[in-house]
């Protein structure tokens, strides 16, 4: 609680200062981790406030809660400029949106994600970057920085299929073998077709990726694409849309195919951060976006994938 009627030596030099406590240190570093630790698992700066006041009389000023953030500023820049390993089996590549302030107005500004999987099967991600939208020139960034960080050898990369995104896939990563989210590209066959057919039409294109070899696959989509040429014109011509990465988890162990055949990883852990910062309707700047959003990710248990 607060220390009452706590009589300070004084020092006509003004050099001395207790060795108890940090200069203007008004809480313990374990509070003061804890009350950041509320900050990234969403709690409201109010609530925090309120438990502050509870258990130790005192509610975190504006500037603690300024230090707690500058904080976790520091620790952000220095993770987004380590280091990479150079070899990772997966790479999923994605973004996710919030609102940020600018001025008297706020915009959805997108934060490029970067989620590998070593060797091991271990999840980290890997780079973050905030742009006003998603396009090549913020992909190709991305995708440069973790080369010049490190990551040049990535057996699989897994994406949607934004346009941008794959011409900066085709400059930093030619050679690296691309599987198009499934989940995606059913979707998108599915939005051509009626809705009262849609529940057959959805079991048949599942069907295609569920074989168990890829020349069985490439038959029942060959089919597929007959079957439906002249019914559902569009409907074909957007499964044939990158068609060449549609199958391309083939060639990876079956125990990956379902880890690798959609965006669901990435997705998922997207799901999660946007639960943790539910509270907070608009970032007051890209950079406190950018280190919340981190260090929401920091706390969340990325489960391994089996390889």
């Amino acid at each position: 609680g607060r220390l009452e009627d706590l009589k300070v030596p004084r020092d006509r030099e003004g050099q001395f200062h207790t060795q108890a406590f940090e200069r203007y240190q008004r809480y313990e570093p374990h509070i003061t981790e804890g009350l950041t630790q509320m900050f990234v698992a969403g709690v409201s700066t109010h609530k925090v406030g309120e438990v502050a006041q509870t258990l130790l009389g005192v509610a975190p000023s504006a500037s603690t809660i300024s230090r707690l953030n500058q904080t976790l500023t520091q620790q952000f820049e220095a993770w987004r400029e380590r280091r990479l390993q150079e070899h990772w089996r997966i790479v999923y590549l994605d973004g996710v949106h919030f609102s940020i302030r600018h001025g008297d107005k706020s915009d959805s500004t997108i934060i490029l994600t970067a989620l590998g999987v070593d060797l091991a099967g271990n999840k980290e991600v890997l780079a973050l970057r905030a742009c006003a939208e998603e396009d090549k020139d913020g992909w190709a960034c991305l995708l440069h920085d973790l080369r010049s960080r490190g990551a040049t050898h990535i057996d699989l990369l897994v994406t949607d299929g934004h346009d941008g995104l794959l011409a900066a896939i085709s400059e930093q990563f030619a050679a690296t073998p691309r599987q198009r989210c499934l989940l995606h590209k059913q979707r998108n066959v599915l939005n051509a077709i009626p809705r009262r057919e849609r529940g057959d039409v959805q079991a048949e294109l599942v069907g295609i990726w569920d074989q168990p070899t890829k020349p069985e696959a490439l038959t029942c989509l060959a089919a597929f694409k007959a079957k439906y040429a002249q019914r559902y014109p569009e409907a074909v011509r957007s499964l044939g849309e990158d068609e060449e990465h549609l199958l391309t988890f083939y060639a990876f162990p079956e125990a990956m195919h379902r880890h690798i055949r959609t965006t669901n990883a990435i997705e998922s852990l997207f799901s999660n951060v946007r639960q943790r910062t539910d509270q907070i309707d608009v970032f007051t700047t890209e950079t406190s976006c950018l280190t919340i959003v981190w260090a929401t990710i920091q706390d969340i248990r990325l489960h391994t994938i089996s390889l």
